[in-house]
């Protein structure tokens, strides 16, 4: 019996169909936040847009607008808005128990056999999972004690471009000076290294990968790599805040070498680009690499309940009782929820059909590419796409992709952006998306790139 519905039945038929955004009830919710929400809000700044219910690959907000949504959360919502198998799951389990910390319960279980049967190379059957708070930055946090737990050591390598949250381990490995910048000091013993990225660093996929690898062995193996004791090597198989940027082949292969002649944890932040984002379970499934150990978060609490995971070989689990902890280790409603979502992804096929689409995707990115002057370059894996947009210089061009993200918003399709500068299209849709839906959208995609790179020509 095949779980829930097939995925052409989960969105709202009308979509895309806007009139004026945004309208009234929409323009008086985001009044009222600014008068009472904190100062930090941020994405509301972008696109100025109150949601009210949301149905597979599509949302509407205060005023009836109803959007194809491209970024579902920023990966949260791989199996789409309110999908009714996980939600029958959901009120189940919610009307029975919603709390234990870390007393065992059938969900909980459920979900670790869940994912060690999902769980990549060697690390299925010889893992453990560590449920230790809500968000991505706690999983890194956990995974930073990990690695030095269980060498000894305190020094971490992260990448340049790397995002991997906002608590203060997470945001040392995070390579965004500004993000981080109010903050400092972090921890001491970070260093950044290059994270390949031919496109940008004028390289053959060959040099990028060897420039990076060499520095990072010269980090760990010259007696003035400046990392006295190392612990951890953290990296994203494809970076995302980064601007979708998936490494050539020889790059986490190459880490892992690295890894093991030097007695450190080699962790996958597969934050953003693990559940099938990229088209398998997890990105590094693309380069036949384990790490030994890896996060998770953004889908794993199925349909946006907050939820993550350090996943990590057995051989590494050597901390005592309580040595890591977290008061909400025990949300059994999204841990219901995440086993509900990774069943529906797999009875229905969502990793091959998310292999598919996004390449369908990318194929009419590049036809835009090559009809319009400024997209420098479409790339991604699965259903994590970018699209990175230059000026006639070939410098980043965040101006563009602003406006096009604009332009997409008022036409009814929801785009979100990426990259160091701001100048990468990112598109994170549900992995429920239907083709129809998908080239309904690019439509409007098409037109934005055409109009803005339109307006920006100059006139005789």
């Amino acid at each position: 019996m095949t779980a829930g519905p097939p995925i052409d039945q989960l969105h709202y038929e009308d979509a895309p169909s806007v009139e004026t955004v945004p309208g009234p009830n929409t323009r008086e919710l985001l009044e009222e936040q600014r008068e009472i929400d904190s100062s930090a809000v941020a994405y509301p700044e972008d696109i100025p847009v109150a949601f009210e219910e949301g149905k597979g690959a599509t949302v509407r907000d205060a005023d009836g607008n109803t959007y194809i949504d491209m970024f579902a959360g920023i990966g949260v919502l791989n199996v789409g808005h309110a999908n009714p198998y996980v939600l029958e799951a959901v009120h189940e389990q919610a009307d029975k128990l919603v709390h234990t910390v870390d007393f065992p319960s059938e969900a909980r279980l459920e979900l670790i056999d869940k994912l060690d049967e999902i769980a990549p190379g060697r690390l299925e059957g010889n893992n453990r999972v560590l449920f230790g708070g809500p968000t991505g930055s706690d999983a890194i946090e956990a995974a930073i004690k990990l690695a030095k737990y269980n060498t000894g050591g305190d020094g971490l390598i992260a990448f340049r471009g790397g995002y991997h949250g906002a608590t203060s381990g997470a945001m040392s490995l995070t390579g965004n000076k500004d993000f981080k910048g109010h903050y400092t000091p972090l921890l001491s013993d970070v260093v950044h290294a290059p994270y390949p990225h031919p496109f940008r660093q004028d390289a053959t996929s060959e040099e990028a990968v060897d420039r990076a690898l060499e520095e990072v062995r010269a980090i760990l193996e010259d007696p003035y790599g400046g990392l006295a004791n190392p612990a951890g090597i953290f990296v994203e198989p494809i970076q995302g805040e980064g601007g979708v940027i998936a490494p050539p082949e020889g790059f986490l292969e190459g880490l892992r070498e690295i890894a093991d002649d030097n007695d450190v944890l080699l962790v996958f932040d597969e934050i953003q680009s693990g559940l099938g984002r990229s088209g398998r379970w997890w990105a590094s499934e693309w380069y036949d690499v384990t790490p030994d150990a890896m996060t998770t978060a953004k889908a794993l609490g199925g349909v946006g309940f907050p939820l993550s995971a350090t996943i990590y070989h057995e051989d590494f689990d050597t901390w005592g009782s309580g040595d890591h902890a977290g008061t909400y280790r025990g949300h059994v409603v999204a841990m219901r929820a995440g086993t509900r979502a990774i069943e529906y992804i797999q009875d229905h096929d969502l990793l091959a059909h998310g292999r598919e689409l996004g390449e369908h995707i990318r194929s009419r990115l590049r036809d835009v590419a090559a009809e319009t002057d400024g997209l420098g370059e479409v790339r991604g894996r699965g259903l994590f796409i970018g699209a990175e947009f230059v000026d006639a210089d070939g410098n980043p061009d965040s101006e563009t992709v602003d406006a096009v993200q604009q332009y997409c918003y008022e036409h009814g399709v929801l785009v979100w952006k990426a990259g160091r500068h701001g100048n990468v299209l990112r598109l994170l849709p549900p992995l429920v998306l239907t083709e129809e839906l998908a080239d309904t959208a690019m439509d409007v995609v098409a037109e934005a790139v055409q109009h803005v790179v339109g307006e920006q020509q100059p006139t005789a």
